[in-house]
């Protein structure tokens, strides 16, 4: 089948330029990793991910998270793992 259908979005250029390094990366066009996103869509029927909206206590932690309040530090790995119980 020969590839006729265009597809126009309006983004923003750091979002498109920030995708297309990882796009590079992964050795894809946007073209193709387009083309993998909607091939996914019509295996899938629906999208390839789940999307949710968080419920309060994490959208309290990712307020808190971007704002850097109640942020435990650690001095190494060790310390981490000796808080989380690891060891």
């Amino acid at each position: 089948m020969s590839k006729t259908a265009v597809i126009t979005a309006r983004i923003e250029p750091e979002l498109k330029d920030s995708v297309e390094q990882v796009f590079r990366q992964l050795g894809l066009s946007t073209t193709q990793a387009i083309t993998l996103f909607l091939r996914q869509v019509e295996l899938q029927q629906g999208l390839p991910f789940n999307l949710k909206v968080p419920n309060a206590t994490t959208q309290a932690a990712l307020r808190e998270a971007q704002e850097r309040r109640n942020l435990t530090t650690y001095t190494d790995a060790n310390d981490l793992f000796a808080d989380l119980g690891i060891e």
